[in-house]
């Protein structure tokens, strides 16, 4: 059988393939460029960029990114709320945006409007329904990511808070080296030892980055009963682990107790001993469960109840952070 004849291309045929290839080339690095550009002109206006991780799966750490952006909104600030989330984006339905399409004009993205204006986006928006897997390998993530970094319309905001995926992987490590001026970050835990082996890698992850640790919150921290009886009457608790708790009811004839059902302390004490702030403790509250699952945060259902107040003393203590980074650099110049 004859060979087959060997094709040689024209020497116009290979300026033409080569000439596809460099325009390809510079397209991309056109775009590469712009984006760039766009996510520093971004890093201007928002004065607070603040990432929230965890070391582990459970912990609760998309439940305490929304607290955190509606506890600081509900104060007045200009909040934004991004979910780097692609594989498993659950914050529009804990902020009560289920359904919603993102709006897109002039090659920019508009964030969807949650509870007390905070300003929201996230993968979820952009998936025909919710059972729709994202297989995705890293470097169409990464891309994912820096487009939601580079191409949405945020506007002028005082916080973004950033809440990512568990681990410490391309997500975090893509937002750090990509977006200026990061604040910090803030780590979530619950009292279980695992949780907290988990939450002292992401305190390394973020030495390695360079990138501040503001503080460690931990979740989950305690179950608060109530009750009422006979005032000045003393009563004794059964509570977890064979434990009595001594409680005496007041004046009004109510009574409470904190149940530690995953233990309590461990958080503080890992921030100790990694010589970070501890920011405070998170109720057990079943109320965030049907919450989240309703779309209503427990700091828009009751206001004025225990995750409400723990959630702005956790906010108080980023902003003392914040005013003592502010101050060891120098004065903030407006």
């Amino acid at each position: 059988m004859a060979d087959s004849p060997v094709r040689i291309n024209k020497p116009e045929e290979e300026s033409a393939v080569a000439s596809s290839d460099q325009k390809r080339q510079m397209e991309q690095a056109y775009s590469q460029m712009k984006r760039k550009m766009q996510m520093e002109e971004m890093g201007k206006l928002i004065k607070h960029k603040i990432m929230v991780l965890s070391g582990k799966g459970g912990v609760g750490k998309t439940t305490v990114s929304t607290g955190l952006a509606l506890s600081l909104a509900k104060n007045g600030a200009k909040v934004g709320l991004l979910d780097i989330d692609i594989t498993g984006p659950n914050v529009p339905k804990m902020m009560g945006l289920d359904g919603h399409r993102l709006h897109v004009e002039g090659g920019r993205i508009f964030p969807a409007e949650g509870h007390h204006g905070v300003k929201v986006i996230s993968m979820a928006f952009l998936l025909e329904d919710d059972d729709t897997p994202v297989v995705w390998r890293g470097p169409i993530k990464l891309g994912a990511i820096q487009q939601f970094l580079g191409d949405v319309e945020w506007g002028k905001l005082d916080y973004l808070i950033i809440d990512f995926p568990p681990g410490t992987s391309d997500e975090p490590l893509t937002v750090a080296q990509s977006l200026p001026d990061i604040d910090g970050m803030v780590i979530v835990t619950t009292p279980q030892d695992v949780a907290l082996l988990d939450s002292r890698k992401s305190i390394g992850f973020a030495s390695s980055l360079k990138v501040p640790v503001i503080g460690v919150v931990e979740n989950m921290s305690g179950y608060t009963i109530h009750g009422s009886g006979e005032a000045g009457q003393k009563l004794t608790i059964n509570a977890p682990g064979g434990r009595k708790i001594n409680v005496d009811v007041g004046d009004d004839g109510l009574w409470s107790a904190t149940l530690d059902i995953f233990k309590q302390g461990g958080g503080e004490e890992t921030a100790t001993e990694m010589e970070v702030n501890f920011l405070g403790r998170l109720p057990f509250d079943p109320g965030v469960v049907r919450g989240g699952d309703d779309g209503v945060h427990r700091i828009i259902a009751d206001p004025d109840g225990e995750s409400a107040i723990a959630f702005s003393e956790v906010v108080s203590g980023i902003n003392q952070f914040l005013s003592s980074a502010i101050n060891d650099d120098g004065l903030e110049i407006i």
